[in-house]
């Protein structure tokens, strides 16, 4: 039995780091400042706050500044966007990132709108996801992008390859997919709703799975030597009681026999969302000093 590759994201990210690091040092050598990240918490979500900690500590290693400002998931919708406006004006920040879920009675949507485009480091903004949409240049998504950047070093050039990815989000599925045609892929978007889905994704060259249900693509329905990256992260019980294990959407135990290679969970994608919205922060803060972002970012 043939075992196909796993492919560290890890080890990818920390090379995008020490990339990205490379060019904080030189855009702060032409511009007399560091470039700038700002990361806005709400509430007191465990997960969010690790996010959110593991986030300022690589933004601090990667040479830039890193500001934090946590907020009671008590605070107004208005005093909210008071504070992404001070921060919208501030020059000392070049990428602005409000993690991601707010509480019940603010709205998502107005918050993201309310950043100003060109600091928009996750690439939610309708009008960088309108640029997407429509070929050009935009800040992106830091997990499609970190997908696309992982098939790329495994798979070369994407061109004519078929490609369905899973899921339909605005965060990952329509940007990975918009990122996917980019590239010359003939792309399917599927989802809940697809129907015979194990039949379509088995002609895929590339498979990206991102719907959030643990194990859900199982091993057979892979096409032999295709290539998976699995966002899924999920919690579910681990043999030992009271415990839990993260598991992707993709079934690797049984995949691995029919992939030509596949992204674990954890240390595949997780990696990169960070490492690539370090990316974003020193391409926004270039663009908006008008210095031009390294190579190859």
């Amino acid at each position: 039995m043939t075992i196909g590759k796993i492919i560290d994201g890890k080890l990818f990210a920390a090379g995008l780091r020490a990339q990205v690091a490379e060019g904080v040092a030189a855009f702060a050598d032409a511009a007399g400042r560091k470039p700038g990240l700002a990361v806005v918490l709400v509430g007191e979500d465990p997960a969010s706050a690790v996010y959110v900690r593991s986030k300022g500590k690589m933004t601090v290693e990667a040479g830039m500044e890193s500001f934090e400002f946590k907020r009671p998931d008590s605070i107004g919708q208005e005093d909210l966007l008071d504070l992404i406006e001070e921060l919208n004006e501030d020059d000392r920040v070049d990428g602005i990132l409000v993690q991601l879920p707010l509480p019940a009675h603010i709205n998502e949507a107005a918050v993201i709108a309310a950043i100003d485009p060109a600091k928009d480091v996750d690439g939610f903004h309708i009008a960088n996801a309108g640029k997407l949409a429509v070929g050009e240049k935009a800040l992106v998504p830091c997990t499609p992008l970190g997908c696309l950047m992982l098939l790329k070093d495994e798979l070369g050039d994407l061109s004519g390859l078929e490609a369905v990815v899973i899921g339909r989000s605005n965060i990952v599925g329509k940007p990975m997919a918009q990122l996917l045609l980019q590239e010359s892929c003939t792309v399917t978007v599927a989802h809940s709703r697809t129907k015979d889905l194990a039949s379509v994704v088995h002609r895929a060259d590339i498979v990206v799975a991102a719907v959030g249900r643990p194990e859900m693509v199982k091993g057979e329905w892979i096409k032999p030597g295709a290539t998976v990256i699995d966002v899924g992260i999920n919690r579910v019980p681990a043999l030992e009681e009271g415990k839990t294990r993260l598991v992707g959407d993709v079934a690797t135990a049984e995949a691995i026999s029919h992939v030509r290679a596949i992204t674990p969970v954890p240390g595949g994608v997780g990696p990169m969302t960070i490492a690539v919205l370090l990316r974003n922060t020193l391409v926004a803060a270039c663009a908006r000093r008008g210095i031009a972002a390294p190579d190859g970012l």
